[in-house]
């Protein structure tokens, strides 16, 4: 499970060191401006905005112009609003730095238990596993058979498969049905459904050498809103015995992180 184009290297000078004379006058003219109707939830006129920027109204009203027309903006009866490109940037930011809280605190758990940590969600009928935190003295479990296709023989599956409804749990096994991948996965779409019935809710999924022989894993239930998710852990099977006290200590770890975890679920 172990989860870039090659550019010249390029300088980076620091903000603070750029000589006035390098600075493109436009951009930051525009940038004022976005700013100023960012701060605008109903809407701004050219004349307000030009003065909130301190630009001379012919500069603000191109300005306004030029960025209605790449998108950035929207005008409607005379007033500015933040176009679907502006909205698309403030979305991806938002998207980095969720997937940032989780990577990191994937790698704070990682170090403190000693053990391979995933994070993963069910979005629309699929199985994702979206971050992994792993080291090479403690590797993930390695993929040998599409995760996506498998939930029923891992932990991290049987716990997303566990927090759906009937239907949806059903769905799933239709289009992924149960197979033997060792000696130890669960045979048939009747033992599966009735061991997911009964998992106990917001305890650990434990699996041992299902998916992979010499793994063992155990994942933790997250779910916010409609959204199944999970953060699991793995160990060599050597290690069996401290499994459940690993996944104890994971949905400690994550007790005191469920806020902001929550919230990046919707990654």
């Amino acid at each position: 499970m172990t989860t870039v184009d090659t550019a010249p290297v390029r300088t980076h000078v620091p903000s603070a060191e750029l000589h006035p004379t390098t600075l493109i006058g436009s951009v930051q003219r525009a940038m004022r401006l976005l700013e100023s109707v960012a701060r605008h939830e109903h809407g701004a006129p050219a004349k307000q905005l030009a003065r909130e920027a301190g630009l001379a109204l012919p500069t603000a009203y191109h300005l306004l112009r030029t960025l209605a027309h790449e998108g950035y903006l929207r005008r409607e009866k005379g007033l500015f609003f933040l176009g679907e490109a502006a909205e698309r940037l403030s979305s991806s930011g938002a998207q980095e730095k969720r997937r940032s809280t989780v990577a990191e605190a994937l790698g704070r758990w990682r170090d403190s238990i000693g053990v391979p940590v995933y994070y993963a969600v069910y979005r629309d009928g699929e199985i994702d596993v979206q971050c992994v935190a792993d080291t090479p003295a403690n590797p993930a479990v390695e993929e040998w058979a599409d995760f996506r296709e498998t939930g029923h023989a891992h932990a991290i599956g049987q716990c997303l498969l566990s927090q759906l409804g009937d239907e949806d749990r059903r769905n799933h096994l239709d289009r992924y049905p149960v197979r033997s991948l060792t000696p130890y996965t669960v045979r048939d779409d009747r033992t599966l459904l009735r061991r997911l019935e009964s998992t106990v809710r917001m305890q650990p999924v434990i699996e041992r050498q299902e998916y992979a022989l010499g793994s063992v894993c155990a994942a933790v239930p997250i779910t916010a809103g409609s959204t199944a998710a999970t953060v699991a852990l793995s160990l060599p099977s050597h290690q069996v015995d401290r499994l459940l006290p690993s996944a104890r200590r994971l949905q400690a770890e994550i007790g005191r992180l469920l806020g902001s975890l929550s919230l990046s679920i919707s990654i």
